[in-house]
């Protein structure tokens, strides 16, 4: 068979043009749309970074379905999904993944909409099952308090050593020491636990220490 007879029994006489199988299309499309709300709705409830992205949310599930989309009509022929590569393979994206978390939930996306688009609807829930497990499981209880940078302007070395007993047996870790004159800025690094920020106020009740400054840090405590 010649490459044009290949072509034209691919692209003109296989009906792909003409035949849609309407109730297949709406379940693949469906079923995307439900799982991809799922992925938005894992997404939501463990997010652990410092802004929470609402539109990147809501592109996981446009992703879903759109991904659906692309597979379902590159399944018709061989000509119509050589095309689709091609016309795809010139899109560069530039968006930098600032959580890579972020990464896992985009790839969750994108093969949940193939499998769907390929009528793999239990690969597609199983898959959804095993990996909210596993966030559940790896990600999300692994973190049972919170990580604070405590920011302290205060005097006289024995004044900072009195500080570093009243943290006492907290898990911690100086990531700092600035001294200006007779001031000494030092940045700490506290896990606390169920969110027992009384550290604080001690550190505070401490002579010689002037402020006290605690951020919220969303990085990971090792130690």
């Amino acid at each position: 068979m010649s490459v044009k007879d290949f072509i034209k029994k691919s692209v003109l006489e296989s009906g792909a043009f003409t035949q849609y199988d309407v109730p297949k299309i709406i379940m693949a499309l469906g079923a995307s749309l439900l799982l991809g709300c799922f992925i938005y709705t894992v997404y939501k409830k463990y997010y652990a970074g410092v802004i929470y992205s609402r539109s990147f949310a809501v592109t996981l599930v446009g992703m879903c379905v759109l991904t659906c989309m692309v597979t379902l009509a590159i399944s018709t022929n061989i000509v119509i999904s050589l095309g689709m590569v091609g016309a795809l393979s010139i899109v560069r994206y530039r968006t930098a993944v600032k959580d890579p978390m972020d990464l896992l939930y985009l790839f969750w996306a994108i093969t949940t909409g193939i499998t769907t688009g390929a009528g793999m609807y239990a690969l597609a829930l199983t898959a959804a099952a095993i990996l909210t497990i596993m966030i559940w499981l790896f990600y999300h209880r692994q973190q049972k308090g919170q990580i604070y940078i405590a920011v302290i302007h205060y005097e006289r070395d024995e004044t900072g050593d009195a500080i570093i007993r009243t943290l006492g047996r907290m898990k911690y870790f100086i990531k700092s020491k600035t001294l200006r004159g007779q001031t000494t800025e030092m940045a700490v690094e506290v896990y606390c636990e169920r969110d027992n920020l009384f550290f604080a106020e001690q550190i505070r009740n401490l002579e010689h220490v002037k402020d006290v400054t605690l951020i919220q840090y969303n990085g990971e405590y090792h130690g």
